[in-house]
């Protein structure tokens, strides 16, 4: 018997190849029954320009409507223009994700009529998607989630409510964004489950350069298919909740639709197939509308695209370019000598990472890593990140994005702290909180000398002099360490320590008091 991590037991786990083809959960929260998930994630990719179109991708806060080309806005007489760019990132997911991407792709039309369309359809790959097949691994309990399909196509505009001149506003900065859906197998059964799996993909999303990932900024977006059917039974209906914008509000929702369901099932109502959003506030999901299928979207082929053509040459270029997965970082790591928990503590920082456009690598703790380890010890280095530079951070809370301290900066207050020019204890902490605050391009050992941190040797004579002065203000202590109590030494280091500001070596002050109350 298995063990798994969240609140079951797993009774059973079969696998035909990679993946898990059956698992019962028998979760405490709903004895008996089995739930279903899949998750459709829309991510959007981080590329300078539109999937068809000029206009610039629109960033957060930017003036409404100022990023739209005449496509964008559904103009007559427009046509759209594919963005290769868009298409290698999307590729480059996909291999990440172990999918077959498909030498013929095709671009549907899919039609509906909301005030944030302007063109009455999306630009979508439903039929003839770019990569079919693939899977996700899950770092926890081996977990591997298929993935059914990923497909290009075009974001909507974002339409807002003014509650004060009740009026509904129209913003097109988004419309005609390029994005990923990845469409997954239903194969998770608990809402922790679907939480791990969106959390590897947004790390694995920010590791190829594809896409942020971020939930809370709106470049991640995910819809979620909930079934529940008592164990041994056929599945459920599901339905699907639509725009979950954060891993917590995801897994609550999942929660409440599954105790939904199975209120209603058990007072013999019947589960309608139906589209539902997610009341944050009331921790409930509430009716939309009816689920639509295929046949109410009228799909049908763009005319104005041809069929996306890729050669295997192409793919092996894009394969071939393709920066180090988290899979292979995690292991890298591990073989370096650093322990689980910091390569996942490292892996982590990571996970918020800043993402360059078109696939350009961003500012990440892993390159930070990367760079400042070479030809200095990883368990140094890591203690230095996670502990003092990450602990600084955080104590301002500010995330790694904000570091200001670069790697030489870094690399060189390690090694001044290595080589005794500066104290471990105090000096060197007290020039890394400095360099947190304050940008400067000044090299930590010219900011040590102007702080006044530079260390002391055992015979500079400001140490002589704060011995004599210790041993003067502590003579209880002095006498006690004449006479052989050797463990009282700690406070008259300790005071010495206090007058040099951290700036003396303790081993040689207490090498020092030693000579000088034996003399």
């Amino acid at each position: 018997m298995i063990v798994c991590s969240h609140s079951c037991q797993w009774r059973q786990l079969q696998f035909r190849g990679l993946r898990g083809i059956h698992r019962w959960c028998e979760d405490k929260r709903w004895p008996g029954w089995d739930i279903v998930v899949g998750i459709e994630a829309h991510a959007q990719i981080k590329s300078r320009k539109k999937l068809f179109s000029d206009a610039w991708t629109s960033h957060t806060n930017e003036i409404p409507n100022s990023s739209v080309s005449g496509f964008d806005a559904a103009l007559p007489g427009t046509l759209p223009s594919l963005n290769p760019k868009c298409v290698e990132l999307a590729v480059r997911t996909a291999l990440a994700l172990n999918s077959q991407v498909q030498p013929r792709s095709a671009f549907d039309r899919k039609h509906y009529f909301y005030p944030d369309l302007p063109a009455g359809y999306q630009i979508t790959q439903r039929y003839a998607p770019l990569a079919r097949g693939g899977y996700l691994k899950l770092p926890r309990g081996g977990v591997h989630v298929g993935i059914t399909q990923l497909q290009l196509e075009q974001d909507t505009a974002k339409s807002t409510f003014d509650a004060r001149r009740r009026l509904s506003l129209i913003d097109l900065n988004r419309a005609g964004s390029g994005l990923m859906e990845i469409v997954s197998d239903p194969d998770m059964r608990s809402p922790e489950e679907a939480g791990d799996y969106v959390r590897t993909l947004q790390t694995l999303l920010r590791a190829v350069g594809s896409s942020d990932g971020s939930m809370e900024l709106g470049s991640l977006r995910c819809d979620v298919n909930v079934s529940v059917n008592r164990h041994g039974h056929p599945l459920g209906t599901r339905c699907e909740i639509k725009n979950l914008n954060s891993v917590k509000f995801m897994m609550v929702a999942i929660t409440s639709e599954v105790f939904r369901h199975i209120s209603l099932l058990e007072s013999g109502q019947a589960v309608a197939q139906e589209t539902r959003g997610f009341d944050e506030d009331k921790a409930q999901t509430y009716r939309l509308r009816s689920k639509e299928d295929s046949p109410d979207y009228r799909y049908m082929p763009d005319p104005n695209l041809p069929p996306l053509l890729l050669s295997q040459e192409y793919i092996e270029k894009v394969r071939n370019s393709m920066p180090e997965l988290p899979e292979a970082t995690r292991a890298r790591l591990l073989s370096m000598g650093l322990s689980e928990r910091d390569a996942d503590v490292l892996m982590t920082i990571d996970a918020g990472r800043e993402v360059g456009f078109d696939g350009e690598p961003g500012k990440g703790a892993v390159a930070y890593f990367n760079s400042l380890v070479r030809g200095r010890d990883p368990k140094i280095v890591i203690n230095w990140m996670t502990h003092e530079l990450l602990g600084q951070l955080t104590m301002r809370k500010e995330t790694f994005i904000n570091n200001l301290v670069s790697v030489e900066q870094m690399g060189e207050l390690i090694d001044m702290v290595q080589s005794r020019k500066l104290t471990v204890g105090t000096s060197g902490k007290m020039l890394l909180r400095h360099m947190v605050i304050n940008k400067s391009s000044e090299t930590p050992s010219e900011l040590a000398k102007e702080l006044g941190l530079s260390a002391l040797s055992q015979d500079d004579s400001l140490v002589s002099q704060w011995c004599l002065e210790a041993i003067e203000n502590l003579p209880q202590q002095a006498e006690a360490v004449r006479e052989g109590n050797l463990p009282v030494l700690n406070k008259l280091v300790g005071k010495v320590m206090k007058l040099s500001k951290g700036r003396a070596n303790a081993d040689n002050v207490r090498t020092l008091l030693l000579e000088l109350l034996r003399a």
